[in-house]
């Protein structure tokens, strides 16, 4: 087992690891809408969901893989009415097939952000 740590994504913000690659598995925990240096969030949806994404992704290439080896996704929201929204700006970060993928309604989320998003992938 081995830890993901990048500076490409916003450090963990409590006792966890941004990533941990056990067997052939990397698991990413939930990024939120964070930029990586400024610690900047937008107030925008489809923003937020960009971020998270890119954070997503910094991790997973932090631990030599990609998006395209993601089997299985959770995403959180705040509040589902912003569904059409994150399903379009995530549709766009996989332009082949997709992932697993659950999506649910938090009743509320670290620092108030509107979604988080967490993925399981193979190296």
């Amino acid at each position: 087992m081995s830890i993901i740590a990048t500076p490409k994504a916003p450090a963990a913000i409590g006792p966890y690891s941004q990533g941990i690659v056990a067997g052939s598995l990397i698991f990413v925990s939930g990024q939120l809408p964070l930029h990586p240096v400024s610690g900047a969030m937008s107030a925008d949806p489809a923003s937020q969901a960009r971020q998270s994404m890119e954070n997503v992704k910094a991790v997973l290439e932090g631990a030599g893989s990609g998006l395209d080896k993601v089997v299985k996704v959770t995403i959180f929201l705040r509040d589902l009415e912003h569904f059409a929204v994150v399903n379009e700006v995530y549709a766009g970060f996989f332009p082949g097939s997709f992932p697993a993928r659950s999506c649910v309604q938090a009743a509320r989320l670290p620092k108030d952000a509107l979604l988080e998003i967490e993925a399981i992938a193979a190296i």
